[in-house]
């Protein structure tokens, strides 16, 4: 019975596995069916039409140049909207004066529309930068209230228990903050990080830098080469795919680490 039971895990990955699996090829089909019925590349291009727009792109330094470029800008954005978004968030719930402080700032960066942010960026910063500076000021406040939301959820007997034992801020930061703020965290990095590919490529749609899949995609449109349009926005999709992939495994080892951390220090 024991060994039956240590089974089902790998059982029910393989169907999660199978669904994925099955849900594209619905996708393709419909993608295929759709396709033709246009009956036009320049409209709606086939799934093998745009595979073989990729397949040439991949052959090119140009391609590789723009991937480079591009996931160097979500990465540069991606670091910069969590360090400070857990920064502040951390702050603001423990202090309700910095909460009051950053409210307005963050309302107002939250109605604030994307397309506004890039275009004001163009005045402000060199190409390369704008879509940075967007994808920041989109990020940011998520980080911001995931963590906020995080720490504000801890256990208020325990958070009680540590101020009337005087327990050091580093130590309830580690024992207790930021323990119950870490799904919520990881929950903001996986939305800032789907957000941040979106808004740099859009930016860089925009501002067309050099070495940029957004300026690959933009010179494809105005080339009338939508399958290459398509192809530069599947290997974007790819790309965040394999990134939250990476942040998953690395946020698991963090998990491990902090966990190491607690135990030497006795919490």
């Amino acid at each position: 019975m024991p060994n039956s039971n240590r089974h089902f895990p790998d059982h029910a990955g393989r169907r999660t596995w199978l669904w994925g699996i099955a849900g594209i090829g619905i996708f393709l089909l419909v993608w295929q069916l759709g396709a033709a019925a246009v009956g036009s590349h320049l409209i709606l291009p086939t799934p093998a039409a745009m595979l073989r727009a990729w397949l040439g792109l991949v052959g090119t330094a140009r391609f590789w140049t723009a991937v480079g470029g591009s996931f160097l800008r979500v990465l540069e954005a991606f670091l910069i909207s969590s360090v400070l978004g857990m920064i502040t968030g951390t702050l603001s719930a423990w202090d309700s004066r910095v909460e009051s402080l950053l409210a307005p700032l963050m309302t107002g960066i939250r109605a604030t529309p994307v397309l506004a942010l890039i275009l004001l960026a163009m005045f402000w910063f060199p190409a390369s930068q704008v879509p940075v500076f967007s994808a920041v000021l989109m990020g940011f406040p998520v980080m911001h209230t995931s963590t906020y939301a995080g720490i504000r959820a801890r256990d208020p007997r325990l958070l009680e228990m540590s101020r009337l034992f005087a327990v050091p801020r580093r130590t309830r930061l580690l024992s207790l903050d930021l323990p119950s703020a870490w799904p919520y965290i990881l929950s903001g990095a996986s939305n800032i990080l789907g957000l941040s590919w979106k808004v740099v490529v859009a930016g860089e749609v925009l501002s067309q830098p050099s070495g940029a899949l957004g300026s690959g995609m933009q010179e494809a449109r105005l080339m009338l080469e939508t399958p290459f349009v398509f192809a530069w926005a599947a290997t974007t999709i790819t790309l965040c795919g394999i990134s939250e992939f990476i942040l998953h495994s690395a946020s698991k080892a963090a998990w491990r680490a902090i966990g190491s951390v607690q135990h030497q220090t006795g919490v």
